[in-house]
């Protein structure tokens, strides 16, 4: 009777001790944000700064065109060679420069949507990303993604961290809840 009143207590226990790591997982959110269309940002800066005032650790890892948000608004031109500066060119990095995926109609389409967003009181990319850094969010820029892309830290916007690799995203996602946008 003792093992079992024993055996009981020690499975209490051991289903404690799992509540309370899985709630912990549940802390953390990390956002994999691969592109920097203004439809995808949204959210991204949406759920980012949501998680961070429900008390998660949130880290959001900004990587191929979803690093061009990351890019000061001044910033131009970008790059040391003709192809990366083609590409910076061709795809303006910023939060005032996000294009849609869809309806992009020459710039015609995002226009509208920031007018609807300041018509219904959504904050914009650029207050979201500065409400992101507020509340503590990680702003991760992808290393691989800035050398590629010609970029260097003095083109970023203040605030963001150290840029980092694929291994160290991947080990900040363990035991988070993870999505990619």
């Amino acid at each position: 009777m003792e093992d079992m009143l024993e055996e009981r207590t020690l499975s209490r226990a051991l289903k404690r001790e799992t509540s309370i790591e899985e709630e912990e997982k549940n802390r953390k959110l990390v956002i994999f944000a691969w592109s920097g269309d203004l439809d995808r940002m949204w959210p991204t800066l949406i759920l980012a700064t949501t998680s961070a005032a429900m008390g998660m650790q949130t880290t959001v890892f900004f990587t191929f065109w979803g690093l061009l948000p990351l890019v000061r608004n001044d910033v131009r031109i970008t790059g040391e060679n003709w192809m990366q500066k083609m590409l910076s060119l061709m795809n303006r990095g910023g939060t005032e420069h996000l294009k849609l995926t869809k309806m992009n109609f020459a710039g015609a389409g995002p226009a509208m949507m920031r007018k609807l967003a300041r018509d219904h009181k959504v904050a914009s990319p650029q207050e979201l990303l500065e409400l992101a850094q507020e509340m503590g969010v990680r702003l991760v820029p992808c290393q691989m993604t800035m050398d590629l892309l010609g970029l260097t830290r003095e083109d970023l916007i203040d605030g963001a961290e150290a840029p980092a690799g694929a291994t160290s995203a991947l080990l900040d996602a363990q035991d988070a809840i993870t999505l990619f946008i």
